[in-house]
């Protein structure tokens, strides 16, 4: 929280962390260059999951990075990465967020932000989280789309007709569904009839977020289990149903629902906007969920820091 401007207004200021199709690769090179706490956490990435995933984000190839089991961990890394780079410029007298919160994987990067868990631990666990929707894939094979230019009333009335399922409200007019390929399909083509401006099948490996995870559902429930969680030094906020989540306990029990549950950030950003959160700040590797806080509210700041050109521009700004 700080200070700034002539009217002398409060920034209340949350940090938020992006899920799967953030990744891209030559993402976070810049960090690694640049800062030694970012260089830390790649290294410690590659030591701890045994393979060189820092080599895989630098160089790629594309379609092995685009698997889910490379990529939650890689995004992972990327975001932890920004998040010590940013300490390192604004340095250890910087105050804790207001709040923090992420887009699916995302909200396992917020919890290893809050004290939840270690890198170590966090990094581990998505990559086991990536296995386990792997295999459902295979076991349940299922595809996702993005619709954009319907409102969620008929995003939900094509899936009732289609037998797909909402995946993430990321917006007021940018909806995921996910479900069956050919239903997926069906309901791509009902939602262009109805007047959306453009659905865009999604480069994922399952149908991830809704009823056909459920077997990687019951693995993570099995993981999550043996894990000791601490209770968060701040408040995050949960994509299922945008609740602050205050112990270890309450943000187990939200990894495990969030699996076949509807991502709803566009109620989670609101929820914080209504708890006097005025700047987001968004850590990895694009600036995805910064463009959708502008659409979801234009009246608070929405930030990107994927580089240390941006982290240090804030930083600046902040001191």
């Amino acid at each position: 929280m700080q200070i700034t401007g002539d009217n002398q207004t409060e920034t209340k200021r949350a940090f938020v962390f992006p899920g799967q199709g953030s990744q891209s690769v030559g993402m976070g090179q810049e960090l690694y260059d640049s800062s030694r706490a970012a260089r830390a956490v790649f290294q410690e990435a590659d030591d701890i999951l045994g393979v060189r995933l820092s080599k895989l984000i630098f160089q790629g190839p594309s379609r092995k990075l685009q698997d889910t089991v490379n990529s939650q961990p890689a995004i992972m890394t990327v975001s932890i990465a920004a998040w010590k780079a940013w300490e390192e410029f604004t340095g250890s007298e910087l105050e804790p967020p207001a709040a923090l919160a992420g887009h699916s994987l995302g909200e396992y990067t917020s919890m290893v932000v809050a004290g939840v868990v270690s890198f170590a631990d966090g990094v581990t666990l998505v990559r086991q989280r990536g296995r386990l929707m792997q295999q459902a894939s295979k076991g349940r094979p299922g595809g996702m789309a993005a619709i954009l230019g319907l409102d969620e009333l008929a995003a939900s009335q094509i899936c009732s007709e289609t037998g797909v399922e909402l995946a993430n409200i990321n917006s007021d007019d940018q909806i995921v569904i996910s479900g069956d390929k050919i239903a997926v399909a069906q309901a791509m083509d009902l939602a262009s009839a109805r007047g959306a401006r453009k659905t865009i099948p999604l480069t994922v490996s399952g149908a991830f977020h809704s009823s056909l995870m459920q077997a990687a559902k019951e693995g993570l429930s099995e993981a999550l289990v043996s894990m000791d969680f601490q209770d968060p030094v701040a408040p995050i906020i949960a994509n299922s149903d945008c609740a602050e989540l205050r112990t270890g306990e309450q943000v187990r029990e939200e990894l495990v629902r969030g699996l076949c549950q509807c991502v709803q950030w566009r109620n989670t950003v609101r929820c914080m906007v209504d708890s006097g959160i005025t700047q987001f700040v968004e850590l990895g590797p694009a600036s995805v969920l910064a463009g959708l806080i502008k659409r979801i509210d234009r009246g608070v700041q929405a930030v990107a820091l994927s580089n240390p050109e941006s982290i240090r521009k804030l930083a600046g700004a902040t001191a």
